[in-house]
């Protein structure tokens, strides 16, 4: 339930990572909570500027999960 107390917002730490879309197995929704606590453990302001940077590349490089 921890992981209800980050604000949602446009990307996360788990969307960068390729856990975004469709949840196709377990282990998909496993890896989003684990990321979404990482994030809320560990946030800083250089975690969340490699988050919106990641975020950039996978938009310009594609992906398989991204729509």
């Amino acid at each position: 339930m921890v992981r209800h107390f980050i604000k949602p917002g446009i990307t996360g730490l788990a969307q960068t990572n390729g856990y975004r879309g469709e949840v196709e197995n377990e282990q998909d929704i496993i890896y989003r909570v684990k990321y979404d606590i990482f994030y809320l453990e560990n946030w800083s302001l250089l975690l969340d500027l490699k988050i919106i940077y990641l975020t950039v590349y996978n938009a310009i490089m594609g992906d398989k999960k991204a729509y």
